[in-house]
């Protein structure tokens, strides 16, 4: 039986090239983006970018090093077609595409952004506000009837 899927860290960007901050909870805003974080923008396709843990653990990287938004466990995140919706606590975030690595990965460590090609996570636009939290559940949003 597959584990239950949740939020294993949450983390802004307070502002271009600066350290990602770890937080218990943020506010996601209906297609804004995380509060205070510096990809939180109208209409983007990227206002929040989620990783599974189990990808940063097999890359020996730590969370927020690839600077997302949201850790996640037990969900295998890279297979979820656009469109889909996942609650994560009371937000609702709609998955907008891959993410493709950047050469900011090779400043991680050499090699980096080929070995992360295919699993830099999945980037989402917020499609309904809500308050998320360290050890939230993740589910698939139900298709409306």
């Amino acid at each position: 039986m597959p584990s239950q899927a949740t939020v294993v860290g949450l983390q802004i960007c307070p502002g271009y090239r600066k350290p990602m901050m770890s937080v218990e909870s943020a506010r996601a805003v209906e297609n804004l983006g995380l509060e205070g974080d510096r990809h939180a923008k109208d209409d983007s396709k990227r206002q929040v970018l989620l990783i599974e843990a189990e990808t940063l653990e097999k890359l020996d990287l730590h969370v927020g090093d690839v600077k997302e938004n949201i850790t996640t466990r037990g969900i295998a995140l890279m297979s979820l077609p656009i469109g889909t919706r996942l609650c994560v606590g009371e937000a609702v975030l709609e998955i907008t595409g891959e993410c493709h690595p950047c050469s900011r990965m090779e400043d991680l460590r050499p090699g980096l952004l080929q070995e992360i090609g295919g699993q830099r996570g999945m980037l989402a636009r917020v499609a309904q506000t809500g308050k998320l939290h360290v050890g939230d559940a993740i589910t698939l949003e139900s298709p409306s009837a």
